[in-house]
């Protein structure tokens, strides 16, 4: 790449260079034609206008050589061409056809509109030897121009070449071995502002997918760790029960039970996780009465609240709060926020559960009267598998999937979720959806 940016610079150049001697040379001849037609010694257009006046008398040349000698001490005649260039006079010079440089001195003789021939300074005297010589000198110093400056501009195409090209090289050493595996290639962000963009994109880019390849190295170890603990408790039992260490009873069956709903709700679990990363996540939104149908939700919570010792506040306002939601997947959310609060709201605590309005948003808030989350975990949370007190979560069957199923199940329905500890103590969470006009109002 760097030799094919190389010769279009150098011949971008060229091109220049040469159209520029071209022009040059062009406009030099004409001054210097036009300069040594005007001056001593020769007084070409005068001569000229004068040969027109004889033309228009005579209708021919005949007879007009005297006006072609020069005056005493200057030496040698004019010469006078017909209009393709042959020599007419003086006798001497007839026949022959004009050279180049006299062709680039002559000055044309027009009668009525019309070129009748040329007049030329003299073939043999010294300003004629003179023009010729500067004409001479000046394309030598054109050509020695065009030669310095094409030096000059192939070191600067090489280099500029290598200064565009040099990031890029690095850019695709990177990418190999990005591709390769080495998810820690970066590139420097150097060079102008278009390649320095380039660069920080490519290495966002790399940190995105060194961190997506962390992520989903820790996921699988989870994922592992999580599976393991069920099975090697259901391969126990069922080996005891097996070898008659345990008698086949229910009682010592249902931890076997307890482990295969553990193992059925961590794999559906991850299956909404799945589907929700890949954006196939069946919802069926309808305009929903939240009010209403939060009230006839904690109805259904209030035995297990009884079981946990446990007491649930409402607040609900006036208004019945119109939302556009899945009532299913609503329910999962709130089923998630309800079973959390419950592990950590210790007996004869409270949970408090209401609904406002805030804005174009609804607002449904739960808080519970436990510990509280730690400081700056308020995000963490919300990762998967992850758990503030992870033996007591799991001792209660929680897989730490929970929080991040309800964020992805808010953010899919045009909402969101966010936790934070309350200033009254215990730990809060807010379910944000979008609100919309009652059914009679639109």
């Amino acid at each position: 790449m760097r030799r094919r940016l190389f010769l279009a610079l150098l011949g971008t150049a060229l091109a220049s260079i040469a159209l520029v001697v071209t022009l040059l040379r062009t406009s030099t001849q004409h001054q210097v034609r036009a300069f040594m037609a005007q001056s001593e010694p020769w007084g070409l257009q005068a001569a000229a206008q004068a040969l027109a006046d004889f033309y228009t008398r005579q209708h021919d040349w005949r007879g007009v050589e005297p006006l072609l000698a020069l005056p005493h001490g200057r030496g040698g005649s004019l010469l006078l061409t017909d209009p393709q260039g042959r020599i007419l006079a003086p006798a001497p010079y007839a026949g022959h056809t004009w050279s180049p440089t006299q062709r680039n001195l002559a000055v044309p003789i027009r009668v009525d509109g019309r070129v009748v021939g040329y007049v030329l300074p003299p073939a043999d005297g010294h300003a004629a030897n003179a023009g010729r010589t500067l004409l001479h000198n000046l394309d030598q110093a054109a050509l020695l121009a065009a030669l310095l400056t094409t030096l000059l501009a192939a070191a600067l195409a090489w280099a500029l070449s290598r200064r565009m090209t040099q990031p890029i090289h690095a850019l695709t050493t990177a990418a190999r071995r990005l591709a390769a595996g080495d998810l820690q290639a970066r590139v420097p962000e150097t060079g102008d502002a278009e390649l320095a963009s380039l660069a920080r994109a490519f290495n966002h880019m790399a940190a995105a997918l060194q961190q997506a390849e962390a992520t989903r190295q820790r996921l699988l170890a989870d994922i592992a760790h999580e599976l393991r603990t069920p099975l090697a408790v259901q391969q126990a039992h069922l080996e005891a029960l097996q070898d008659g260490v345990y008698a086949l009873t229910p009682a010592n069956l249902a931890p076997v039970v307890e482990q295969n709903r553990l193992l059925a709700r961590l794999i559906e679990d991850l299956r909404t996780l799945t589907l929700m990363d890949a954006g196939r996540l069946p919802l069926h939104l309808r305009p929903l009465a939240l009010v209403p149908w939060l009230q006839s939700w904690v109805e259904g919570l209030q035995a297990t609240a009884h079981q946990h010792e446990v007491r649930l506040e409402t607040h609900w306002p006036a208004d019945d709060l119109w939302v556009r939601a899945d009532p299913e997947r609503l329910e999962q959310i709130l089923h998630n926020l309800a079973a959390n609060a419950l592990r950590y709201t210790p007996p004869g605590g409270r949970i408090e559960i209401g609904a406002r309005s805030q804005g174009d948003r609804v607002q449904v808030w739960l808080r519970d009267t436990g510990p509280g989350l730690p400081p700056g975990e308020e995000t963490r949370i919300f990762e998967r598998f992850y758990r503030v007190d992870k033996s007591r979560a799991r001792a209660s069957g929680g897989s730490g999937l929970g929080l991040s199923i309800a964020r992805g199940l808010a953010r899919a329905m045009g909402g969101d979720l966010t936790a934070a500890n309350h200033p009254d103590g215990g730990a809060q969470f807010t379910l944000h959806l979008p609100r919309i006009p009652a059914p009679d109002e639109a």
